[in-house]
């Protein structure tokens, strides 16, 4: 099924299907056979072992998941491709579901495809414009993921694996540390997609990990967006949303501060996770 990214294919079937490729939807079809089987290996899904994927496009990455997952569920929002999809990938250990992935309830998805509790693993070719919602809503999903292997732009896989003191550190480096083992599997340019997007891309594998820091999840990343909310002020300032929301006096937060051995006068971008974790600790003995 190479053929699948081959690009006269690719240009045959838009055109014979008057299919024509939507910026809206974030559609870029993968044309490169090696970067498929990279992914492919890179993800690793086996017999006893169910994908989900999101945004499979012409199915390049699909028929492939399709001969060694038991079973494989693919997310699609635009309604010409999913009628494509249901006639070349004809296959009973596929199932193409029509609608925008971000609004769907997965676990409900795979369960309605016969998936009960079998190893899952997420596989995808995120489109770009809805690619940390995406990433952010499988890291925070109840889904026993045994890993995620995403392609996302570049600058996106640079902010997931960043570390504290990076300008390129934020919420979505600390989720993927909260939640998960990352690294960078391979860079992928711009060339081998038509149409070409404006930037390069690049794969990230993500494994799952138990939570290393003990503060609640929700007020935690409440602390954690408050004070990347304004990236140049110092935390003390950025957190001040925070001492309205849980009706904290400002001299709490100096104290809260203060016992998470955090400078006020220091950014967000400078914190680790732990840092985030003590200070959240010291604010809620306030609330």
């Amino acid at each position: 099924m190479s053929h699948i990214t081959n690009p006269s294919y690719v240009t045959r079937i838009m055109k014979e299907r008057g299919f024509s490729t939507k910026k809206r939807f974030g559609q870029n079809f993968l044309i490169d056979q090696n970067i498929v089987e990279r992914i492919i290996q890179t993800a690793d899904v086996r017999r006893g072992e169910w994908a989900l994927e999101i945004g499979p496009g012409l199915g390049a990455l699909t028929v492939h998941l399709g001969e060694r997952a038991d079973h494989v569920v693919a997310m699609e929002i635009d309604t010409a491709l999913v009628a494509i999809l249901r006639e070349t990938l004809d296959n009973p250990q596929t199932t193409i579901w029509e609608g925008d992935a971000l609004d769907a309830n997965w676990k409900e998805l795979l369960q309605n495809a016969g998936w009960e509790g079998q190893p899952l693993k997420l596989v995808a070719n995120l489109p770009y414009y809805l690619t940390t919602p995406l990433i952010m809503k499988a890291l925070e999903s109840d889904l026993p993921f045994a890993s995620m292997v995403v392609m996302v732009q570049k600058e996106v896989a640079t902010r997931m694996l960043a570390s504290a003191g990076s300008k390129d550190f934020g919420v979505l480096s600390l989720a993927v540390q909260y939640y998960a083992e990352g690294r960078l599997a391979m860079n992928v340019p711009r060339t081998v997609f038509i149409p070409a997007p404006a930037v390069d891309s690049a794969v990230v594998e993500l494994g799952p990990r138990t939570p290393e820091v003990d503060a609640p999840r929700g007020e935690l990343f409440a602390v954690i967006r408050a004070g990347f909310g304004q990236r140049r002020k110092t935390v003390r300032n950025a957190l001040k949303t925070i001492v309205d929301e849980w009706d904290l006096s400002p001299e709490l937060l100096d104290e809260a501060l203060k016992k998470a051995n955090i400078e006020p006068n220091v950014r967000a971008e400078r914190l680790s996770l732990e840092d985030f974790s003590s200070l959240t600790k010291e604010l809620l003995k306030g609330v």
